[in-house]
């Protein structure tokens, strides 16, 4: 099967969303430049430390002075059509100086959860999603991200576990019902 590339270098849109209930959601990173648009499904700990880490790269290249995020927050849905191309696996994150953007890619799990190395032109290797943002679309990824992970079931006062509507039986408690 030949290497699937989705490479968009000046995205109008990359964002992470949900789809589901909490507890039951299912989470994609969406870009769209023009009328191209592609998501990949990703767990929710991966979009918790993209975000993480693309805060913490944010800081080494803003040294202190962030950037101020331009334009209105995107709370928006994520875009028809919404599919999968794969479900991530690998991702990479890295500064592209002479850009001055964020790169990230996103390889499927089948891959495993090594990174694999691969030149673009390369005829065998693993599918890639490949997104260049600025640090503002960054930021706004990383504000998004966070309301997402926030807005998921609340923790157990006790064990700090996602609550289930129905309570759950917690370990800090002998196993009783909360």
């Amino acid at each position: 099967m030949a290497r699937r590339l989705f490479i968009f270098d000046q995205p109008d849109r990359f964002v992470p969303g949900t789809i589901g209930d909490p507890g039951a959601r299912t989470f994609f990173l969406q870009a769209k430049e023009g009328d191209a648009v592609v998501g990949v499904a990703l767990e929710k700990a991966q979009v918790t430390a993209l975000a993480a880490r693309l805060a913490d790269l944010l800081a080494v290249v803003e040294e202190g002075e962030p950037v101020a995020v331009v334009g209105q927050s995107d709370e928006g849905p994520l875009d028809e059509p919404l599919g999968q191309v794969f479900r991530v696996g690998a991702m990479a994150l890295s500064w592209d100086p002479a850009g001055e953007r964020v790169v990230i890619e996103a390889q499927p799990e089948d891959v495993g959860a090594e990174y694999v190395e691969a030149a673009d032109g390369a005829d065998e290797g693993p599918d890639l999603m490949r997104v260049r943002i600025v640090p503002s679309q960054a930021h706004e990824f990383i504000r998004r991200a966070e309301g997402l992970i926030a807005a998921g079931r609340p923790p157990c006062p006790f064990c700090g576990q996602p609550l289930e509507p129905t309570g759950h039986f917690c370990v800090r408690t002998n196993g009783q019902l909360n």
